[in-house]
């Protein structure tokens, strides 16, 4: 079972996780921010990872550390299930198309965690999330995570669509990668047998 939990307890935000990798899209999201529980949920739903998510943050503050600290604890979490990464694709990518809006992702369980962002909004907000923290929610998740991420919108209006886009995009790109290639068998997908900082 590739599973993992995470608790993260600070003076800043306190969080649970729980992610199932070889899930079916359930989702279970509170994050006291209703804009980007719909986002998680939607990672969830088309990445087939269970998502178990309740975090209390200082909202009366901002939304800083409650989006930022909830990338790292789901990052850790699909780190923490994937263990070696035995056996997985390890590449995806995605065109993501929402209406007007197109978004590429592309990534590589790589243990070397990079984030290249080339998506813009027009809005300082969505609904009551700051449009400046989806960055920085893929940076967080891709960092504590190990991966190399990369997000580009080719075209888009509707900001909106545009960070759905961006989050259905990683998830289909993350199922590609976290699945079983039964070609490859318990096999660590690099030639040097080991999947961290040159791998």
């Amino acid at each position: 079972m590739r599973t993992a939990t995470i608790t993260r307890d600070t003076s800043e935000t306190k969080i649970a996780v729980t992610v199932d990798l070889d899930g079916t899209g359930q989702y279970d999201i509170e994050t006291g921010v209703g804009f980007f529980d719909h986002m998680l949920e939607q990672l969830s739903r088309h990445s087939l990872i269970d998502l178990h998510v309740r975090t209390k943050g200082d909202l009366h503050i901002d939304q800083h550390h409650t989006v930022e600290d909830t990338g790292i604890a789901i990052g850790e979490a699909v780190a923490k299930a994937l263990g070696d990464k035995r056996g997985i694709h390890r590449y995806g990518d995605a065109l993501s198309p929402m209406d007007e809006t197109l978004t590429r992702v592309a990534l590589d369980i790589s243990g070397r965690p990079w984030l290249v962002w080339k998506t813009e909004f027009s809005q300082k907000r969505l609904g009551e999330m700051d449009t400046e923290m989806f960055q920085h929610w893929f940076h967080s998740f891709a960092q504590a995570a190990g991966i190399t991420l990369h997000v580009e919108t080719l075209h888009g209006e509707n900001n909106h669509h545009i960070a759905e886009s961006a989050f259905k995009g990683l998830a289909r790109a993350l199922r590609k990668a976290i699945e079983i290639d039964p070609r490859k068998g318990d096999a660590i997908p690099s030639t040097k047998g080991t999947l961290g900082a040159a791998a």
